[in-house]
């Protein structure tokens, strides 16, 4: 970044937000159908009941935890990467 310039650097920025919201909203879409379909099967309510609230709760928190390992194994990976000699050295 520090070959461009102010205007191209507030643009490359800009980009990566962008690419992050995209990313994340995603991310929210597949979670919202995965434990919509895993869990909401009654539709005489107008509510959640309580099944239904208890499996999404599950469902969320397994969802996040294992997004965070995937993340976390994905940065030990890239440190592993990085302290590994260029190939041909």
């Amino acid at each position: 970044m520090d070959g461009l310039t102010p205007t191209e650097q507030r643009e490359f920025q800009s980009r990566m937000e962008r690419k992050q919201m995209k990313e994340f909203m995603g991310m929210f879409s597949n979670l919202v159908g995965h434990c919509f379909d895993s869990c909401i099967d009654d539709f005489t309510t107008k509510s959640l009941v309580q099944r239904e609230t208890g499996c999404v709760t599950r469902c969320v928190k397994k969802f996040m935890a294992g997004s965070e390992r995937i993340g976390q194994r994905f940065q030990e990976q890239q440190a592993q990467m990085m302290n590994q000699p260029p190939p041909g050295q």
